[in-house]
């Protein structure tokens, strides 16, 4: 259980990047010109051009900034196979409150190729947008994909256990992206009962130094979880003592405990609201009021 002490993202003033029709932009060159593409019987030869772009679609990109080499054509519905053809399409995502993007992690193409294509139109898209961080997130599912985003100069962020997330800072300069959460916290339940008994309890694995300590019950809290009910929750997991928060009596902060990442400890002064012990046998060796 580890608590994260940064705010990485932010869901306020989010606005949706919508698909459209890419019906402003002019081709490079002169479609009637190829003979493929105006053979067709009583019907006339014509491109469309997909991706998904903002409300206001890319007609205020310079055409000059988009190649050939970017263009999608799709002529009567059908691709057309010649080396014209390429990826043309924006990774959907959402404006953040910062001048960012970030992508929409469940609308992310399952082939690492059309990733790969799309990923590098959009970031051109982005820059001639002039937006700051883009934030990628890509769930377990399509790791393969991770790869190709590194090589095209996303960083690692974070990762939890079902995903990893990626950024890309655009600007010229440092990033000025949030790090990565820099803290764990912790939390002991100080369970003092009308007698002046401490609740303590032997934790069942240890170091070897600590083996037989009796110490107050601890542990980390969870996510979005306040720090006095995780002292309380705590208590009731390690000894089924039900309690009451009253105060925090004591904490410390110290640095690279674990992974390098910084501690914070807080100790919280219970009330005991119950009396029957019943040990975690999974962590706790053994438990008592004394």
């Amino acid at each position: 259980m580890e608590c994260s002490c940064s705010s990485l993202l932010s869901s306020n003033s989010m606005e949706t990047i919508y698909s459209t029709q890419f019906s402003s932009f002019k081709p490079l060159f002169d479609l009637k010109s190829i003979p493929k593409l105006t053979s067709f019987k009583g019907i006339s030869a014509k491109a469309s051009y997909d991706t998904c772009v903002r409300k206001k679609g890319l007609s205020s990109i310079d055409e000059q900034k988009l190649g050939a080499a970017d263009l999608v054509y799709h002529v009567n519905g059908k691709i057309n196979p010649s080396y014209l053809t390429r990826d043309l399409r924006i990774l959907d995502g959402f404006d953040d409150e910062y001048g960012g993007v970030i992508v929409d992690s469940e609308r992310l193409p399952a082939n690492p190729n059309v990733f790969a294509s799309m990923l590098r139109f959009s970031v051109s898209h982005w820059k001639a947008k002039e937006k700051k961080g883009i934030w990628l997130k890509l769930p377990v599912e399509k790791s393969d994909l991770v790869p190709v985003a590194v090589k095209q100069g996303f960083e690692y962020h974070h990762a939890e256990k079902g995903y990893v997330m990626l950024t890309y800072w655009l600007p010229e300069g440092p990033s000025m992206l949030p790090a990565n959460a820099s803290h764990q916290v912790g939390v002991g339940g100080f369970v003092v009962n009308d007698k002046n008994e401490v609740l303590v309890v032997q934790e069942k694995h240890c170091a070897p130094s600590f083996v037989g300590l009796w110490k107050i019950p601890t542990g980390f809290i969870d996510e979005s979880e306040e720090i006095y009910a995780g002292a309380v929750r705590e208590v009731k997991e390690e000894t089924g003592i039900d309690t009451e928060f009253l105060e925090v009596v004591a904490f410390r902060h110290v640095h690279n405990v674990a992974f390098e990442k910084s501690d914070l400890f807080f100790i919280c002064m219970l009330k005991p609201l119950s009396t029957r012990i019943i040990v975690d046998v999974h962590e706790i060796q053994a438990a008592k009021l004394g």
